[in-house]
Formats: C-alpha cells, sequence, structure tokens
C-alpha cells in the first residue's frame, strides 16, 4: 500500500464513524477494522460488513490506540496494508505490539482477515518470513492469481489489485488457497479462521484512483503497471473482484469456512 499523508482524504472523526451504531440491530456484533496511518478507509470491506449489519470499530494503532482484547462481542478482526514493513519494527514499534494482539486474538480462534501487511504480519507471528521479491520486483496493478485448493476460497482464476513490494511464506501450519505468478504465495488459512492475503479486494477504484495520485511515484519500480493500464483493467476486473469480496464475507466472520 503507498504512503498516506495525514492530511489524507480518507481521514475522518473516529467518534462520527463508531456513532453508526444508531443504523445498527440492537444485538449486532462488533467487527474490529484495525488501520495504519491513513485514517479512517473509504473501501469497500468496511462498506460491506456495515451493509450486513455488523458494528464497525476501527483501531488506529500508530496514534497509541489499542485493539480490544478479545470477547463474545467480536465478530472478528481485519487488520489492514499500510506503508510500514515488519521488517522494521525498531521503526514502528506499534506493529511489535499489533503481533503480540495478533497472538492473543489467535488464541481466542477469533475470526481473523490480514490484508497486505495484515497478511504479513499475520504469518510473521505464524513463524514464516516476510521478505522482498528475489529479483527486486514490486505488484502493483491488477494481477491474476490461481487456486491451489478445491475448498471453495477462490473458485477460479481471478485478477485482483496489489501494491506491494514484499510478500510472506507460507506459514508450517497454514493452508494455501491461492498463488500469483510473482509473489507465489497470495493467500493462505491457519486453523479454521484465520486468513491472511497479499492482495487488496477491499480498494474501490476511487480509492486506486487516489493512491496512484498520492503515490504515483511508485509506479516507476519495476513490476509496477502503469496508472493508465491499471485504469483500464479496473473497467474489467474491479467488479468481479468485488463479488469475490462479497462471497468471502458470506462465510467470514459468521459462518462456515470457504
Amino acid at each position: 500500500m503507498p504512503e498516506q499523508s495525514d492530511t489524507n482524504p480518507e481521514r475522518s472523526d473516529a467518534k462520527t464513524e463508531r456513532s453508526d451504531a444508531k443504523t445498527e440491530r440492537s444485538d449486532a456484533k462488533t467487527v474490529i477494522l484495525i488501520d495504519h496511518p491513513v485514517g479512517k478507509r473509504d473501501d469497500r470491506a468496511s462498506k460491506l460488513l456495515k451493509a450486513r449489519g455488523y458494528r464497525i470499530e476501527w483501531v488506529r494503532v500508530a496514534e497509541g490506540e489499542r485493539p480490544p482484547e478479545p470477547s463474545a462481542q467480536h465478530a472478528g478482526a481485519i487488520i489492514y496494508g499500510g506503508p510500514e514493513s515488519v521488517n522494521d519494527l525498531d521503526q514502528y514499534p506499534y506493529l511489535r505490539d499489533e503481533m503480540v494482539w495478533i497472538e492473543s486474538w489467535l488464541a481466542a480462534e477469533r475470526p481473523f482477515l490480514g490484508i497486505c501487511l495484515g497478511g504479513q504480519m499475520l504469518a510473521q507471528v505464524l513463524g514464516a518470513p516476510v521478505t522482498r521479491h528475489p529479483a527486486g520486483l514490486h505488484e502493483i496493478g491488477y494481477v491474476e492469481i490461481k487456486p491451489t485448493t478445491t475448498c471453495g476460497f477462490l473458485p477460479r482464476p481471478l485478477n485482483v489489485y496489489h501494491w506491494h513490494n514484499e510478500g510472506f511464506a507460507l506459514p508450517a501450519a497454514a493452508k494455501l488457497l491461492a498463488e500469483g505468478p510473482t509473489f507465489p504465495n497470495q493467500a493462505f488459512r491457519y486453523g479454521e479462521k484465520a486468513y491472511g492475503i497479499q492482495f487488496h479486494p477491499e480498494v474501490s477504484v476511487s480509492v486506486m484512483q487516489r493512491w496512484i495520485s498520492e503515490a504515483g511515484h511508485m509506479l516507476k519500480e519495476p513490476g509496477a503497471q502503469p496508472a493508465e493500464d491499471q485504469l483500464a483493467q479496473a473497467k474489467t476486473h474491479d467488479a468481479a473482484m468485488a463479488a469475490w469480496l462479497e462471497g468471502f464475507f458470506d462465510h467470514w466472520p459468521d459462518g462456515a469456512q470457504p
């Protein structure tokens, strides 16, 4: 995910976001959304979960906020991407605290989804390294991933959006669910309820355009797709990627594993 500034247009008052309970069922469970330094996200994951009746609680770890301990009221948790690296914990000490929290969340067997950096954090908690591509490639733009299993997580090959320059190895106790041509490990499941993915199904076209605008310098990196190619491919691939995420939420955080 590209670097973001403190003046990012996605930022909004947390109290406003958390006051949305007025539109939720009184018995709604909470999904914890853990963000990195970009403020509130205008993303499709939070919108889909709210539309399904979940209460949303944003946690901004870079600002000193701490995720809550798992309880029966929590349906699940998502850790989003960010410009940080799990290999720079001295520079970003809150990531170390976050990974300790992931351990307690997994121990409680609560549903978890890690997206990009979030997936890399899950992998490292489970003992797998996170590294740069051996040829120095970035993965920025739409790339086709393929299923490695018939479990239903990814029914067929799908072009999904990426923005990263590191990737995770597969944890020993995890099951590989999807693979790609540049960074081979694209998605895995640990246990019954914890998922790590390397791609960005939560990114809408408007968010993609904002990333391109704010971090266009990264499109000069090897492996990055030109802005015009990304925008053209979005017309073909975005709807299918959005449909995949909606289908994933048919099973997560509640329901049987896909």
